[in-house]
């Protein structure tokens, strides 16, 4: 658990933050929040006005409230104007990173326009700046970024300080994060400037006790994507014994719950269900197989392929078991879809299981009717063709299947006997083992889930 904050009156630093997405607008408004100022840029006119109105963009709890206290202070401020930045002593690089087109490799184009933008407005009259890398990024990159900015006549330190937010806990993840990493240039003078800005920048944080882990550029740059890679291989494997459990009877729940007593496996991440998804966990692996096969040494990351395989098995398989409980046809039928993000407490749709396995289930010819507490307006946009309710007694009635696929906790309140009295069949796919079996099926529900059944013991 991250040690309690103890906010202190800091010395004041003036931030610019380059990209106001879901990393860098929090980190906006908790740098602010800190007491320090803080100019964020985007090139995205629209968002940068609903953010300087107050308005969240996108769905994170509390950071609504942070947001509209560091506005109501006057130390935040968002803009499109690059130029604003050139008063900034320090700039944070929070932009995005996303899959590139036709290939596993990551797409930098948001960091470079970054860079662009620190050569054409950044100023080093005085004393070097500091530029500090959040996103996640090939490792080579901080270097790279370094030398072009050298190269323009920028004199700027590069400090690689990684991001480790999980949406729905972004603003803890920000203010009390578990540890802290600075890459630092191997110039231990200049390594010593980047160090002691950031020091400043999160004196709350470093004064309160969390670890401060300083390392090179290439250790910071994988620290992010080795520890989702670990993450999500760790998904991938209790979805495959979830795989075994189906087809011998075991139960996968108390077999996570056996394995995750012995302290050096842990219970976390042993969940099994529909696969992993978001903006970060499926890109990253893939860049890092990418960029390690760059290197030359794609062999080591070989077994990132079979875990991306596995998770995406893992969709075939809802989609399977839901024709399977429906006599082998899915067409005309009413399939009720509870929950179409990613995760709960989030509205992100983006690579969500959830969703993916949705438009499947209308491809083949079923009726879809889903309906999401946050993310229902993002897929209204991005798939129109799918049928969106506003509420689970609205998806569920008359329906011959449901399936819950996003863990949202007012689904995983059901209550069986209220939810069978609206449903044509009385048949559930619990995709993320959030139910009781043993209720559901008492109640007269045809209960499935991903490597458990209803069982005495």
């Amino acid at each position: 658990m991250a040690p309690a904050l103890t906010i202190v009156m800091l010395p004041i630093v003036k931030i610019s933050v380059i990209g106001c997405g879901y990393l860098g607008a929090v980190h906006a408004a908790c740098m602010a929040d800190f007491g320090h100022e803080v100019i964020a840029l985007d090139i995205d006119a629209a968002k940068v006005e609903r953010l300087g109105q107050g308005i969240p963009p996108f769905h994170e709890p509390g950071f609504e409230d942070v947001l509209k206290r560091a506005l109501a202070s006057g130390r935040l401020r968002f803009t499109t104007d690059p130029s604003a930045i050139g008063e900034a002593e320090l700039h944070f690089i929070a932009v995005g990173t996303p899959q590139r087109g036709g290939s596993y490799a990551a797409d930098l184009s948001q960091v470079d326009t970054a860079v662009a933008f620190l050569l054409d407005h950044a100023r080093s009259d005085e004393q070097p700046v500091v530029v500090a890398g959040k996103s996640t990024v090939p490792v080579g990159t901080a270097q790279s970024i370094a030398d072009r900015l050298a190269e323009g006549g920028l004199d700027a330190v590069v400090v690689w300080n990684p991001e480790f937010l999980r949406e729905g806990y972004a603003v803890a993840d920000t203010t009390r994060p578990d540890r802290v990493v600075y890459g630092l240039p191997e110039d231990a003078e200049r390594g010593e400037i980047g160090r002691a800005a950031l020091d400043e920048v999160y004196r709350p944080i470093i004064d309160s006790g969390t670890p401060r882990l300083l390392v090179n550029y290439p250790t910071a740059e994988l620290v992010k994507v080795a520890a989702n890679s670990f993450l999500a291989t760790k998904i991938s494997f209790i979805n495959s014994m979830a795989e075994l459990c189906d087809a011998t009877g075991a139960d996968v729940t108390r077999l996570a719950e056996a394995i995750g007593h012995d302290d050096r496996i842990g219970p976390k991440f042993l969940q099994a269900g529909i696969g992993f998804g978001g903006g970060c966990l499926p890109k990253d692996i893939r860049a890092f197989m990418a960029r390690a096969g760059e290197l030359g040494v794609d062999q080591s990351l070989t077994f990132l392929r079979e875990v991306d395989s596995i998770n995406m098995r893992r969709r075939d398989h809802a989609v399977e078991l839901a024709a399977q409980m429906c006599g082998g046809r899915l067409v005309g039928l009413k399939v009720a879809v509870l929950g179409l993000t990613f995760k709960p407490d989030s509205d992100d749709v983006r690579d969500s299981p959830a969703l993916d396995i949705a438009g499947r289930l209308w491809g083949r010819g079923a009726n879809v009717v889903a309906t999401d507490p946050a993310g229902a307006d993002a897929v209204r946009r991005v798939r129109p063709d799918l049928q969106i309710v506003d509420t689970a007694d609205e998806a569920l009635q008359g329906a011959d299947l449901v399936m819950l696929l996003t863990a949202w906790r007012d689904y995983v309140a059901l209550d069986p006997a209220h939810a069978k009295s609206l449903v044509a069949v009385p048949r559930i796919i619990d995709g993320r083992n959030a139910l009781d079996p043993t209720a559901w099926s008492q109640a007269g529900w045809d209960y499935r889930g991903m490597g458990r059944t209803a069982s005495t013991w």
